[in-house]
């Protein structure tokens, strides 16, 4: 038995709980020996729950449930391999599998609560150092957390993030009679919308509309609208599900990602899987993660920010091109893809492989392509 730690299923949807439910439904498909648990209370994601047979153990929730319930569980259940998907792990056991996505809250602790800091000041160094190997989303991610915890790199396995089946619609957007600029995060201050915002002022002369996805402070978002002076162009959406947000996508005239700091980043994959031209940050994963699929940009020079924007707005050609890139671009990532690597991973910590049956055939996904 392979236990998941699917405490991810009660917390609400970023980035790092989207790597943990796409992976953790491509490994259920491929092998039978998972074990998927989470705390008891409210299951935000019922239906994933029930594909992956989630049982829900003990009294705590958070991260008491975490440290003290799963590792007695465990303790009880013979000490399985436990692979943690999301980011922390009970640091009382050490036979398991951890993901760490990325140190933002090191390079960029101002976006963090202090109680936020501390907590993994304590938690992150003695998670990597006790498990058994470590799991990250991009070359970047890995050479930070080896550099800056002194973890071996060699360690450390990079197994990407993708796009959900589900933005890949193939649909053609809808002609609107005015054209916007989308983004999508949060309003965590390494993610820069003040930057974009600042930019979008400059494109005054454009008859365009800044519409921003994402849960935010409503004194935040007033400041920020007051500040720029563009409260009649600028739309800030709030959350929104995913058929919500594919149609946001699918209509955009361009995807702006302006963040200074990304462990990998799923927005711009997303877009372009919809079908929309992106211009992004040449700055840490971005660029590795898009490749030559985008327009760059430097995240810190506004004027710079509004100069792509103006540009692909304006030039047809460039934005059909920026589109058949990102939709080749998305073709790099898939979820059976790294939900394969992670289970040979797994299988190198077994001392008896479990006889489980693949339920696709592993050689005719890995034609598929992906990243390694």
């Amino acid at each position: 038995m392979i236990v998941i730690n699917a405490r991810f299923l009660t917390q609400q949807v970023s980035g790092v709980q989207r790597f943990a439910e796409q992976i953790s439904l491509s490994l259920a498909r491929l092998r039978s020996d998972l074990h998927f648990v989470a705390p008891p209370g409210e299951i935000l994601r019922p239906e994933v729950a029930s594909q992956l047979r989630v049982e829900q153990i003990g009294q705590r929730s958070g991260h008491l449930w975490e440290q003290i319930d799963l590792p007695l569980w465990l303790a009880r259940h013979g000490r399985p391999l436990l692979v943690s998907l999301c980011s922390t792990a009970p640091l009382a056991y050490s036979k398991q599998v951890v993901t760490h996505h990325d140190i933002t809250y090191v390079r960029h602790p101002e976006s963090f609560s202090w109680k936020f800091r501390a907590l993994y000041r304590l938690m992150i160094p003695l998670m990597l150092r006790r498990s058994l190997a470590q799991v990250t989303v991009s070359e970047f991610s890995r050479e930070e957390i080896a550099s800056h915890y002194g973890v071996d790199r060699k360690g450390i396995h990079v197994i990407a993030n993708a796009v959900s089946a589900e933005f890949c619609t193939g649909l053609e957007p809808t002609l609107l009679e005015r054209p916007y600029v989308l983004a999508v995060s949060s309003p965590a201050s390494h993610k820069n919308f003040s930057r974009l915002i600042e930019a979008f002022r400059l494109l005054g002369e454009l008859d365009v509309e800044l519409r921003i996805v994402g849960a935010a402070n409503r004194s935040f978002v007033d400041a920020q609208l007051q500040q720029s002076g563009q409260g009649d162009r600028v739309r800030w959406l709030g959350r929104l599900d995913d058929d919500q947000l594919i149609e946001q996508y699918r209509n955009a005239a361009v995807f702006a990602f302006p963040s200074l700091y990304e462990g990998f980043g799923i927005p711009p994959l997303e877009a372009q899987a919809c079908g929309c031209p992106v211009v992004a940050a040449s700055s840490a994963s971005i660029p590795e993660v898009l490749g030559n699929s985008v327009l760059y940009f430097d995240p810190l020079d506004p004027p710079g920010i509004a100069a792509a924007l103006r540009r692909v707005l304006l030039d047809h050609k460039l934005r059909a091109d920026l589109r058949r890139l990102g939709q080749e671009n998305v073709l790099r990532y898939s979820w059976d893809i790294s939900a394969l690597r992670l289970s040979s991973l797994i299988d190198t910590f077994l001392t008896e492989r479990s006889d489980y049956p693949a339920r696709f055939d592993a050689k005719q996904i890995a034609k598929q392509g992906g990243r390694s």
